[in-house]
């Protein structure tokens, strides 16, 4: 009996004492939000490796502040797609960056989630601090978001759209459209200019993005998605598929890129000068 009154005031006093440590965290801890240091930024790239692989001085973001004389932050992140993967439930990385996660915790001022992304992938090693700095900023002071996604959902085999659906989050048509709806109602002011994939060569395979088969349409439908969406939904696009890179010549990729798909620094000033030529209009 002695023992058994004995264990049960260690669980009250086990419980109790749960209960005081998180009444102290609480107490202790301020929010997160409240400690924010806010930063304004004129322009805010969102993307995938496109723009986000390389981040000097020679990156597409820097040499758009350059050409616009504004300051802009490069919050893309490689290898990650506009849409929510079905399949990549155990890919957290890939789960919690796609533009339609990135895009809710935007609107919600909310990046928790997303702290909790921390890539142990040298070249990915960047994720950590672009979160934090993304958490920063002000987007009620942004003027202009650039939107360049599309090559990852190629890559992974995104479905077009759903008929049944057209705001399916699972589809590129419709995570496209659930991203420009929820950034338009949030932020009336911001100006949204899409930018497509670039055209491609998968040169290891010996093919290019008219040949390559993902699993679903090729690139250029891609392309023409975004194209059809922006015009619906009133918004600016850049098409750098069709209007940057010559590819008449399977050697072209050694022109403009630096493994077929990743600009080389020549190709970074002209995606920026072409998105510059847009949004100066």
């Amino acid at each position: 009996m002695k023992n058994r009154k004995t264990i049960t005031l260690k669980i009250v006093y086990g419980v109790v004492a749960v209960v005081l440590l998180v009444v102290l965290a609480v107490c202790t801890f301020p929010n997160r939000q409240e400690g924010l240091v806010r930063s304004g930024f004129s322009v805010v790239v969102l993307g995938d490796s496109l723009t986000g692989q390389c981040r000097d001085e020679t990156s597409v973001a820097q040499q758009l502040g350059m050409m616009l004389g504004k300051s802009v932050y490069n919050g893309a992140f490689g290898g990650t797609c506009l849409a929510i993967q079905e399949n990549a439930q155990n890919n957290y990385t890939t789960d919690l960056l796609n533009m339609v996660s990135l895009s809710n915790a935007i609107v919600a001022d909310d990046f928790g989630v997303q702290q909790t992304v921390r890539s142990k992938r040298e070249v990915t090693d960047y994720f950590g601090y672009v979160i934090d700095e993304l958490e920063g900023i002000d987007f009620e002071q942004v003027e202009i978001l650039v939107l360049a996604f599309g090559i990852n959902d190629y890559h992974a085999g995104i479905p077009m759209d759903n008929e049944k659906d057209p705001f399916d989050e699972t589809t590129y048509g419709g995570a496209l459209r659930s991203v420009l709806t929820s950034m338009q109602e949030a932020y009336p002011n911001l100006r949204i200019v899409l930018a497509t994939p670039t055209y491609a060569w998968y040169v290891s395979k010996g093919l290019t993005c008219e040949e390559y088969d993902t699993g679903a349409v090729y690139l250029e439908e891609y392309v023409a998605k975004e194209i059809s969406i922006a015009e619906e939904f009133d918004v600016e696009v850049v098409d750098l598929y069709h209007d940057v890179y010559a590819h008449e010549e399977w050697e072209d990729w050694k022109i403009y890129t630096e493994d077929g798909l990743h600009p080389n620094e020549s190709s970074r000033k002209l995606l920026a000068e072409k998105i510059a030529e847009v949004i100066a209009e």
